[in-house]
């Protein structure tokens, strides 16, 4: 069986991107053994949606699904946005692309050249890339150069990145490549910043250690315990290494940013309050089609 999902003509963010997987019972279904995900004319696809969507097309080819992907529009529509962002250079080639895959890498041509862009970059859970942080933090300062608020910004900019990025060396034990990208999208005045890995993710890693050590929070919702870890630091490593998503969410709070976490078969959405992100400012999707690993983005205001 054939498992097709067909975009809408509009733009893709992350929220788009769920809408039209949950059609069926997703792509990673054991009925199904194809993959096609058509792309038509209109269709643009947003940084967030695209890691996860990078992600998630080579899961399924690690399952050994034939996976088809179709540009209505070609290079002058989706495809060509995702070249550029280095979509092409991470996908697996055993993925087919059509009407076919860029000749040459828009990345490699323009890579660096866009201030408001840091494009799609591998984090490899055996290697760590020590230039990743600088250039997503470089990429944010000079856009953002002429704020009063500069300094205060980078770092913690610098906090919200390194703790993305570590949590996938934390929790993701994997041999499947993560990704990070940075996008800011002046129109909407905004940022997003977003990190996917195809690992157990948080809960996968965590609940088992909590059953044991901290049985009181083993006990707590899925949501429940997500915001607790963006509250008070909870790791299935004990409390002095447990303080990095709380830090980075604390960071990110003072510039309001929203906040989506995608975990293999649920996806909450927090919303900045006076006192941080709490369970009652947390909207909750569960039963999703699945994609491994967990993806989180900021979306940030900087008005």
């Amino acid at each position: 069986m054939i498992c097709n999902v067909e975009f809408p003509a509009k733009w893709i963010d992350s929220s788009t991107m769920e809408i039209y997987l949950r059609t069926g019972p997703g792509p990673h279904d054991n009925s199904f053994s194809n993959a096609k995900f058509v792309f038509p004319i209109g269709c643009k696809v947003m940084i967030d949606a695209a890691v996860r969507l990078l992600s998630l097309f080579n899961q399924l080819d690690i399952c050994q699904k034939r996976v088809q992907l179709v540009f209505d529009e070609g290079e002058s529509g989706a495809m060509g946005y995702l070249d550029r962002m280095g979509f092409f250079d991470h996908l697996s080639k055993n993925i087919e692309v059509i009407p076919a895959r860029p000749f040459v890498s828009g990345a490699e041509i323009y890579g660096g050249t866009n201030t408001s862009l840091v494009e799609i970059a591998r984090i490899n859970p055996k290697f760590r890339d020590e230039t990743l942080l600088t250039r997503l933090t470089g990429a944010l300062m000079r856009s953002c150069c002429e704020r009063p608020d500069a300094d205060e910004l980078e770092g913690a900019a610098w906090t919200i990145f390194a703790e993305l990025i570590d949590n996938i060396f934390s929790h993701s034990e994997t041999s499947i490549d993560g990704y990070a990208a940075l996008q800011l999208y002046p129109r909407g005045n905004s940022l997003r910043v977003a990190v996917s890995d195809s690992g157990l993710g948080i809960m996968g890693t965590l609940r088992p250690a909590l059953e044991n050590e901290s049985p009181s929070l083993s006990n707590l919702s899925d949501v429940e315990l997500l915001v607790e870890i963006f509250k008070q630091g909870i790791s299935r490593h004990g409390s002095d290494r447990g303080c990095g998503l709380k830090g980075s969410a604390a960071k990110a709070i003072k510039y309001r940013a929203q906040l989506d976490v995608r975990l293999p078969n649920l996806r909450v959405l927090l919303s900045p309050g006076k006192e941080g992100y709490r369970p009652n400012t947390a909207y909750c999707y569960e039963s999703l089609p699945l994609i491994w690993g967990t993806h989180i983005y900021f979306d940030f205001s900087l008005d």
